[in-house]
């Protein structure tokens, strides 16, 4: 089957080509928190996290550096946006409960971030940081995407990108660690949708610019040979991967 481009065109609305963290996940975090009155959600992006963790906190502060981001993010009555960077936020010392990163800490200056969370967060509030790499769909398909994120595009990732690969193990942390719980993301998407999740990575983008060829052209005959039928929904899974501490 020929490959045709045809969700490039809405590739700037990430919000519906990202997958939802499981409910769970924000409940876990709140039992860890010492309280509930104020949590950070630092990188918010489209506020996804944000609105989540609002259903078990009376605040939610988000940010992110994107003013675009927060313009397009999820409105929620216990949610307030702002543009402000990881390393420099207007909280008052000793004030936050919880602050949470959603697949966006390997970006920050770590050293300014770090220093920047044990000025706002209380004694004993916590800091959860989590990413996800590929998915799982089937054996098939696995290896087509693997060979996609690691062939076709190896020329297209920014460095830090090893902090993704290595599941956050690698990442500095100083902070005094939490086991996390396992948690896994799962929805149901058709091939057009998990093109269009493909699509919106950079990497994706910079080979694109770079090329001016699409690169999912490399692995399209292995999708659409396994997927049979593009509008079938399959179920498409996400191992989530954490770094939880509390301030001492």
């Amino acid at each position: 089957m020929k490959f045709e481009d045809h969700f490039s065109a809405q590739s700037s609305q990430y919000a519906q080509y990202r997958p939802k963290y499981p409910g769970a996940l924000y409940a876990y975090l709140a039992s860890l928190a010492p309280a509930r009155s104020l949590v950070w959600d630092c990188g918010t992006g489209n506020g996804q996290a944000a609105v989540g963790l609002a259903d078990f906190f009376e605040r939610v502060y988000a940010t992110d550096a994107s003013a675009d981001q927060i313009a397009h993010a999820h409105t929620h009555p216990r949610v307030e946006y702002h543009v402000e960077s990881a390393e420099h936020i207007s909280l008052e010392a000793d004030s936050v409960d919880l602050v949470t990163v959603a697949q966006a800490v390997h970006w920050f200056d770590f050293d300014k971030f770090h220093a920047e969370v044990k000025r706002v967060l209380k004694p004993g509030g916590v800091i959860a940081v989590w990413t996800y790499h590929l998915p799982e769909i089937t054996p098939r398909i696995d290896r087509a995407l693997l060979r996609f994120y690691s062939e076709v595009l190896a020329d297209d990732w920014p460095d830090r990108i090893r902090y993704l690969e290595e599941r956050y193990q690698t990442l500095p942390f100083p902070f005094a660690e939490i086991s996390p719980s396992a948690f896994v993301m799962e929805t149901s998407w058709d091939l057009r949708q998990l093109a269009g999740f493909l699509d919106s990575w950079s990497a994706t983008q910079r080979y694109r610019e770079r090329t001016g060829i699409h690169p999912l052209e490399e692995i399209w005959e292995e999708l659409t040979n396994d997927w049979k039928d593009e509008t079938e929904k399959r179920l498409i899974r996400w191992n989530l991967h954490f770094r939880i501490g509390r301030k001492e």
